[in-house]
This record gives structure tokens, sequence and C-alpha cells, in this order.
């Protein structure tokens, strides 16, 4: 399973499972996993906008919510939950999107940020992180970590626009349109790229909310400078919510110089299964 990971990403594992141990959990959650890392690679506070104390800050909120028990054994198998092992999934495919062949701390640090309901995530976005950006600034900056050849691909781009809808971040978002770009809303209603602006947080206001999640289901097609991809909406039922809602979002991203541009986003009312 760990055969791709670096040996400071496999010691993030160790650190991991000594942390769920000590704390006397039977299972390795998210944030023993964020746990392990902040023990391993402290090259990660520039991700974090106050590092100042950070180990220790997340510790106590932690500790605010677990008990402690009996320390475990360290002969006795911990396995990962079903949690850490997405955000392992998730590490991975962001390696693969990188150009990465080897999966490095970095990209378990944008895993946890991925699986956001879990209670590592919360803690990570609560301290001012998102994924986007830190795929982003992996993808563009040379390290002797990460391949300097390393370029964002069509589906990295698209990961962080949908990242920033969920963010609702207009001012960043609107420049991420081409000049002819056009959005079609789940009405068949039109809009052009100045529209787009004007109207940006009525038109995405659903993605922003904090029960939205979405899945990028399939790349439609792919060649050269021209990207589709199919991305399902949905929204988690909560006590304040009437109805449960899914939207069909096609995609297009043209290559406008060493950018991927969005030329086209259609949207498709889903009905909820």
């Amino acid at each position: 399973m760990f055969e791709r990971y670096t040996e400071s990403a496999r010691r993030v594992i160790f650190f991991a499972r000594y942390e769920a141990s000590n704390y006397g959990s039977h299972i390795i959650e998210t944030e023993h996993l964020l746990l392990g890392l902040l023990r391993e690679d402290y090259g990660l506070k520039k991700w974090f906008p106050d590092y100042a104390n950070l180990e220790e800050g997340i510790r106590a909120d932690i500790e605010k919510h677990i008990t402690r028990d009996e320390i475990i054994p360290t002969s006795v198998e911990i396995p990962l939950s079903a949690e850490c092992q997405r955000v392992l999934k998730l590490g991975a495919k962001t390696a693969e999107q990188l150009g990465n062949r080897h999966i490095e701390p970095a990209h378990l640090l944008v895993g946890l940020l991925l699986v956001e309901n879990s209670f590592a995530g919360h803690l990570l976005i609560a301290r001012g992180l998102q994924p986007g950006p830190i795929r982003e600034a992996l993808a563009k900056s040379p390290s002797p970590i990460y391949r300097p050849t390393a370029k964002p691909s069509s589906l990295l781009a698209l990961n962080a626009f949908l990242d920033g809808l969920r963010a609702s971040k207009a001012d960043d978002l609107v420049d991420r349109f081409a000049g002819n770009a056009e959005f079609v809303d789940s009405l068949g209603g039109v809009w052009i790229r100045e529209d787009i602006r004007r109207g940006f947080d009525t038109l995405f206001a659903p993605y922003a909310k904090k029960n939205a999640t979405y899945a990028v289901e399939a790349t439609v097609a792919e060649a050269g400078e021209v990207f589709v991809g199919r991305v399902i909406w949905k929204n988690a039922l909560l006590a304040s919510e009437e109805r449960v809602w899914m939207h069909q979002m096609t995609v297009v991203l043209v290559l406008e110089g060493e950018d991927w541009r969005v030329r086209l986003i259609h949207v498709t009312p889903v009905r909820p299964t």
C-alpha cells in the first residue's frame, strides 16, 4: 500500500500510529494523521498563516475532543479509519495530478483538507488552509521534492476552480473565465462573462453553502487545448434545509497561454436518488 510513499511520508503514518496508540485509540483517525504530519514535516509551516505554537494548539483542540484511554502496546495492530483511508487515496490522487511519482507529506496535507468534514480537516480549515492554493503552489513552485517540469493539469485547474466556488471567492474566480465565457444556469438562462462578474454571488451561492459538496464524476473529453469534465454537486440535508438538491455541472476549459480558463459551464438539475 505504501510502495510509492517516501521515507518522510511513511514516517507520517508511523507517527500517526504512535499517536493513536498513545491516546488509547484502536483505530487511526484523521486527527492522529494530522499529528503525525506535524511531527514529521516542519517544512509544512509555510502553508499556515499563523504557525506559532501550531502543534501545541492543534493537540490542545484534539484533546478537548477525545478521551484518553490506556496506551495500546506496539504489538497490537491498529487499522486506519475509513476517513483516513480516504485521505490517503486523495493524497495519492493529488500526487498523480501534479505529475509526481512519489507521495510526500504535502500530498497528505491536501488529502486531509479535501476530507473537510473530518475532524482534522475542520481544524486545518479553521486555521485558514484551503486545498486549492496549496495544490497550485506545489504545481508551480520549483522544489527538490516536486519535479520542476510539473505544470498544473486541466484536472488540477478544474479542482482549484471548484474549491474556489465552495469558498465563494468571486474576485479570484472571475479572472479564471475566458473572455467569451458562458454560463448556462439550471433554468436554461445564458450568462456571458460580464453577467457572470456582476451576478457571481447569486449564480454560485448554492455551491458556497457549507453543506454543498462536489465530485468530479468523469472526464468527458481531453484533447490538446480543450478539457471537458462532468461534476456532480449535492447538498447534505440539514435541519434548516427543506429539500435536497443535486446539479450536474459540465465544465469546458480551454488553454490560454499557460493557464486553463473556463469557457463554458452548463448546469442541469438532477433528481436526487
